[in-house]
């Protein structure tokens, strides 16, 4: 529809911001879940940056058991425009509703994934760069990667005072990227008719 440089150009725009908002929305959904320090700098932050659709959203969909569900629609609903913009530009027409909705689903779930795999990978680094640091973002690490890491503890106790077991949860997660993830987004790619 564009030329090539400008489609390039905006898609990269699109894919920037929508990224970043919908990575906000994602670790306030996180932080949440795993109920992470409200008064921590961070979570005050991300709840200020989501707030305003949030709220909004809060009064049709209601949570249910500590699962925010107003969020978990703004993230699909993100998503989803950012699809549908993005093909718009690269094609010139809307993507088929079923395969928008698989692919939507499927990038989702593989932005929770990635969420917790880099977690994981700095909280490591941190460990061997500063142990026993305090500040609000080693904080948030170990809250948010605590429901993975320690039943990892349990079968993978530490050798020789390294700890070995944050490798069963990033193996774990990428088998669920290799599994269920690319099948997924290769159904959604060809139900939609995406470019890829």
């Amino acid at each position: 529809m564009f030329g090539s440089s400008v489609a390039e150009a905006l898609i990269f725009l699109i894919d920037t911001v929508f990224g970043l908002y919908l990575l906000a929305v994602a670790l306030r959904f996180l932080l949440q879940w795993v109920r992470a320090d409200f008064y921590n700098p961070i979570s005050q932050f991300l709840v200020a940056v989501t707030n305003p659709p949030l709220r909004v959203l809060r009064r049709f969909i209601p949570g249910y058991r500590g699962i925010d569900f107003s969020s978990l629609v703004l993230m699909l609903a993100i998503k989803l425009a950012e699809l549908c913009l993005e093909t718009l530009i690269a094609a010139g027409r809307l993507p088929a509703a079923a395969g928008l909705l698989v692919l939507g689903v499927a990038e989702l779930l593989n932005l929770f994934i990635y969420i917790f795999l880099f977690a994981i990978i700095i909280q490591i680094v941190v460990s061997w760069v500063s142990p026993g640091a305090y500040n609000p973002v080693t904080v948030i690490l170990y809250r948010l990667t605590d429901p993975l890491l320690r039943p990892a503890r349990r079968i993978v106790p530490p050798v020789g005072g390294l700890d070995f077991s944050p490798i069963l949860p990033i193996v774990a997660l990428q088998l669920l990227i290799i599994l269920l993830i690319k099948p997924l987004l290769r159904l959604g790619y060809s139900l939609g008719g995406f470019v890829q």
